[in-house]
């Protein structure tokens, strides 16, 4: 067992009882919350009330580097955040609303207002204004699709409270910091990836609140050695609440894929995903129709089992490109939880060729919003 293995949440809390706020500890006065340690890697947030807000940001700084100077200590993650009534217990989460935005970055790290991912070309959101309709398992699989056309691929998993790709793409371990200051990307079928699972044991909840959960999604993207990226497919939290609009705002996407069932609850939640972007003005790329149907693996025949082609009509009713259509099929679902998605695993079959299709249709609507972005910035005339 490594040193890293043996810092364990007591010795954490112990350590912060040095932390003083006002005279008092801050964790007597109940303002560690959501404190979780795994293999060397410490996560936490400082809870305050919002009449203080940022002017906590000191006691932050000194919590993350007294949680650094334990050893057996790789990472730390502390993030500030506001809500009416701090309290709670360490190590867990109390009810009540967040009032406040979040605010972290590692000890040293770059700092706050420092560019979000500098090195990638493109970033791609893939997003789903419900959850159980496949966007993590479309996901992965676009971003190896996209890989398979020579583009140099990054994955980064944003949903914080369902971490799946790290499964997906067959990835164990932790990541590594060369500095003590960033991480490295963790690396599945020639692809980068960065996702909470690798900081968090599989069967532990994440229980933070929207603030927190920013703030730990902003430090993925800015303390994260991506490097040079063609695109970033982010694989988005369902839903289209607070989470989800603070990243359409403050991470520069260059656009965003819909991917909903054909069933008439999943396209009305759909819709609400399209409309958030379009708040935010970011470019909708188009919709995926996911589950689209089932094939019989015996005979061949088609059955609709959350009907057909609702996707595609919802696309033609709103304006927006349609995408194509992904089957309901146990082969996908496996390769997916095996960490072997069916795009690398039978790249030639029918299922990968579907999402090699999109993936080269979406990589030509990227490339023509870049060069559009591009064409509306001011140019400097000499």
């Amino acid at each position: 067992m490594t040193q890293a293995s043996q810092i364990s949440e007591d010795q954490v809390l112990k350590a912060l009882e040095g932390v003083m706020d006002g005279g008092k500890s801050i964790v007597s006065k109940g303002m560690v919350q959501g404190l979780q340690v795994q293999d060397g890697h410490v996560v936490m947030a400082v809870v305050v009330p919002p009449s203080v807000g940022a002017g906590a940001e000191p006691i932050r700084k000194e919590a993350e580097k007294v949680i650094h100077a334990l050893e057996g200590v790789l990472s730390a993650t502390v993030v500030l955040t506001a809500e009416s009534e701090p309290g709670g217990h360490a190590g867990g989460g109390n009810s009540g609303h967040d009032h406040g935005h979040g605010h972290n970055h590692s000890h040293g790290a770059p700092a706050e207002d420092a560019p979000l991912l500098p090195g990638a070309k493109s970033i791609i959101a893939v997003a789903s204004g419900k959850g159980g309709v496949g966007k993590s398992t479309t996901a992965v699989n676009l971003a190896l699709a996209l890989k398979d056309q020579g583009l140099k691929v990054g994955l980064l998993d944003a949903d914080v409270y369902g971490p799946s790709q790290p499964r997906m793409l067959g990835i164990s371990g932790e990541p590594q910091s060369p500095n003590g200051k960033t991480l490295d990307p963790m690396e599945g079928h020639g692809i980068k990836c960065m996702s909470i699972g690798f900081l968090v044991d599989e069967e532990t909840p994440v229980v933070w609140r929207g603030p927190m959960v920013q703030s730990a999604l902003i430090q993925m993207m800015r303390d994260v050695n991506w490097g040079t990226l063609d695109v970033l497919v982010v694989d988005m939290p369902p839903g289209t609440g607070d989470v989800q609009l603070t990243m359409a705002q403050q991470v520069p996407l260059t656009g965003a894929i819909i991917v909903s069932t054909p069933q008439d609850i999943a396209l009305l939640d759909a819709r609400k995903g399209l409309n958030m972007f379009r708040q935010v003005d970011v470019p909708v790329l188009g919709i995926i129709e996911n589950m689209s149907y089932f094939a019989c693996p015996h005979c061949g025949e088609h059955t609709n089992i959350f009907s057909h082609g609702g996707a595609k009509k919802e696309a033609e009713t709103v304006g927006m490109e349609f995408l194509g259509e992904i089957p309901l099929d146990i082969q996908i679902r496996e390769t997916s939880d095996g960490g072997n998605p069916v795009v690398v695993s039978d790249p030639d079959g029918a299922h990968a060729m579907a999402y090699k299709a999109i993936a080269k249709r979406v990589w030509e609507k990227t490339e023509d919003a870049i060069q559009a972005k591009a064409a509306s910035e001011p140019r400097i005339l000499q």
